[in-house]
């Protein structure tokens, strides 16, 4: 099993993601006992992009379903191409002929779990953010994730073709239901330590010597230390990191570059504010 998780661990590596134990050890064991991942943890701190990675990982497609207040079930699983049906109508109409079954396959609209069901060689799904969605759509997904099956009323049921790999994030803007954790295998992403971060930085900034990644690092873990309305995840940090690399290659000091890029690492006006209250602390060579 540790080789398993080792040989994972390079794939994901070989693709830009630098995943920690635990996170290797979700992953697999979601994949061995075909159970959804749930991911939780601040923004930026790549749980997206775990999904994004497995699917180039497994040669499998990408499919993700954005969540969002309001979501139901017809946005999220299949609809019925009214437009198509009542020309269809027209045309039966027309031409004197009988109209025939409008709920028929040519009819029908694939929505993101449909298409995840009937992906012949699997797929990696990607429920994004579910904390977004209303507790009835929360609901609403219990059934699919236990069986990987739904009901058509016109057409049956359909099953998945081959299981596919669910992942679904949360920043936990509100509180999951237990009857959605329980079926899946849940896993809390934290913000990375210094050493992890700094590989990871140099991994998406080409050239960034181990110095200067160094510096970049601590000048961002002093700035998560402060009172942020928003602390700055990997993605920011990483765009951070090429932002001064372009900076010094035009000549700016380091210290320097750090402070005109700081808009790519911090998002509110306050938190810039903060951060700049502070310079010569955070952002010192």
């Amino acid at each position: 099993m540790r080789a398993d998780r080792e040989t994972l661990g390079r794939k994901l590596g070989a693709e830009g993601y630098l995943a920690d134990e635990g996170l290797l050890t979700a992953v697999h064991l979601a994949g061995v006992l075909g159970l959804p991942l749930l991911l939780e943890g601040e923004p930026g701190v790549g749980k997206t992009e775990v999904a994004n990675v497995l699917a180039r990982v497994l040669g499998r497609e990408l499919i993700r379903l954005q969540c969002y207040e309001g979501l139901d079930a017809s946005q999220a699983l299949y609809e019925w191409d009214y437009p198509k049906q009542l020309l269809s109508l027209r045309a039966a109409e027309v031409e004197g002929r009988g109209v025939g079954d409008l709920y028929r396959e040519e009819f029908l609209l694939e929505r993101p779990l449909l298409r995840a069901l009937r992906a012949a060689s699997g797929a990696v799904l990607l429920i994004d953010e579910i904390d977004r969605a209303d507790s009835e759509f929360e609901a609403f997904l219990l059934e699919f994730l236990g069986d990987y099956q739904i009901t058509i009323p016109e057409l049956g049921t359909v099953r998945a073709a081959s299981d596919p790999f669910v992942v679904l994030t949360s920043n936990r803007t509100r509180e999951l239901h237990d009857a959605l954790k329980r079926r899946c295998l849940y896993h809390w992403i934290p913000f990375p330590d210094a050493e992890r971060e700094q590989a990871i930085i140099q991994a998406q900034a080409p050239g960034l010597d181990e110095r200067s990644a160094a510096q970049l690092v601590a000048a961002v873990h002093r700035i998560r230390g402060l009172a942020l309305l928003k602390r700055p995840g990997i993605a920011e940090s990483t765009t951070w990191a090429r932002g001064v690399q372009a900076l010094t290659r035009e000549g700016a000091s380091r210290p320097e570059a750090m402070r005109r890029a700081a808009g790519l690492l911090v998002k509110h006006e306050e938190d810039l504010a903060l951060v700049s209250r502070h310079a010569g602390e955070v952002f010192r060579d």
